[in-house]
């Protein structure tokens, strides 16, 4: 079911609660990397220039339910501000009354930040009666969270709850981009999977099975599977309890018509370190003293050929240890195949996003998630609680 978005929805002059994602990385006490304060401002800018009274909230870092004041949303606040070019006032706490009369007393086009709401405890647990002192502090609520749209918190289904909910501009275009690759993208489909776990995207793999036409894995996801194969993978990570996993992947790839593609070279070294001597085997026969740490050349070529040729591409995952500069060359050719086609890509996951901007490359993606497990859980098919609470369309 579509949901309501903000732009049909009236906002004009009331007070809103938007879920934000700022849950951004801090270094020296200000904000190391701004992008997903960048991704709200749309919508920001589009309630402030409706006179809507605003009042953001969002998590920041692991706090379990106590202040910890090195995850304090002050920086955020401060480059809030400074993206906007207007102040921005930041709340002692996310509830209380206290934090109510500040919210009460918001002039029209104002904004005022809540502190980090898993300071309490109750934000995770979806308690009701914190649910209802966030609602309080407004009359709409407006989720542009996605990247938390998988989990069932107070901020996030509490609140909507209580007041009608819809989706913020990033919000909708996620759910829209997202689902034209469930419902009807552009062929051939194909999918690129890398990382580090064959487990957190077995779902994924097997909705993918029935929907792409080529799925493309590389990163230490293809070990368990090549293994499972009866290939040797020498001392590369295969994540401890995967057989099964692995051999059920390759079953239900074998009974699909979808073309399932592993790596047939990688790149090996005794350890994952950049002085470590490196060279290029074939991937079935990993020597045992080795490990495969990035896909070899003619596994990129072949790649690269498919993406470049592909109507959509789906990326999560990088091809190998690309922080390391000596096994960067295998995310680095799939990302510029990536950017290449001149079909529709999608990318999603923190560690693809960062090879992404790493390689200078955002600029020439058609669209890059700002959820990691949530776009993955929504291409599995699973019902995502943050999306489920908004008002249908």
């Amino acid at each position: 079911m579509a949901k309501r978005a903000l732009t049909d929805y009236p906002v004009d002059g009331r007070r809103v609660f938007v879920r934000v994602d700022f849950n951004v990385p801090l270094a020296g006490g200000t904000v190391a990397d701004d992008t997903r304060i960048r991704a709200a401002l749309p919508t920001i800018e589009y309630l402030i220039a409706r006179g809507c009274r605003v009042v953001l909230a969002s998590h920041l870092g692991r706090p379990k339910g106590r202040v910890v004041p090195e995850l304090r949303m002050d920086p955020v606040a401060a480059r809030l501000g400074e993206l906007l070019g207007r102040p921005v006032a930041k709340a002692p706490d996310c509830v209380g009354p206290e934090v109510a009369a500040v919210a009460g007393a918001l002039e029209p086009g104002g904004l005022l930040l809540l502190e980090n709401l898993r300071f309490h405890a109750e934000e995770t647990a979806n308690d009701p009666a914190f649910a209802g002192l966030l609602a309080a502090l407004a009359d709409v609520y407006v989720n542009d969270a996605f990247g938390t749209a998988h989990r069932a918190h107070a901020s996030t289904v509490g609140v909507p709850q209580i007041l009608p909910g819809v989706a913020g501009l990033l919000m909708a275009r996620e759910l829209e981009v997202l689902g034209r690759l469930l419902s009807d993208p552009a062929r051939p489909f194909v999918v690129l999977l890398g990382g580090a776990k064959v487990s957190d995207k077995i779902g994924v793999v097997e909705k993918m099975l029935t929907i792409a036409d080529a799925i493309l894995v590389g990163g230490a996801m293809c070990f368990p599977l090549l293994a499972a194969g009866g290939a040797e993978v020498g001392r590369s990570r295969v994540e401890e309890g995967t057989s099964d996993v692995a051999a059920r992947v390759r079953a239900a790839a074998a009974a699909s018509p979808c073309e399932f593609e592993l790596p047939s070279d990688v790149v090996v070294a005794p350890e994952p370190a950049a002085a470590a001597q490196r060279r290029v085997v074939s991937a079935d026969a990993i020597p045992a003293g080795e490990m495969g740490l990035d896909v070899g050349p003619a596994t990129s070529a072949a790649f690269g050929a498919r993406l470049r040729a592909a109507g959509t591409i789906f990326w999560n995952g990088p091809m190998g240890l690309f922080e390391v500069a000596e096994f960067a060359a295998g995310t680095r050719a799939v990302g510029e195949a990536v950017a290449d086609c001149p079909g529709v890509s999608v990318v999603g996951g923190g560690d693809t996003v960062s090879a992404v901007r790493a390689f200078g490359l955002e600029s020439r993606i058609t669209h890059i998630s700002t959820g990691g497990g949530a776009s993955m859980e929504f291409l599995e098919g699973k019902p995502l609680p943050g999306v489920e609470a908004l008002l249908d369309a």
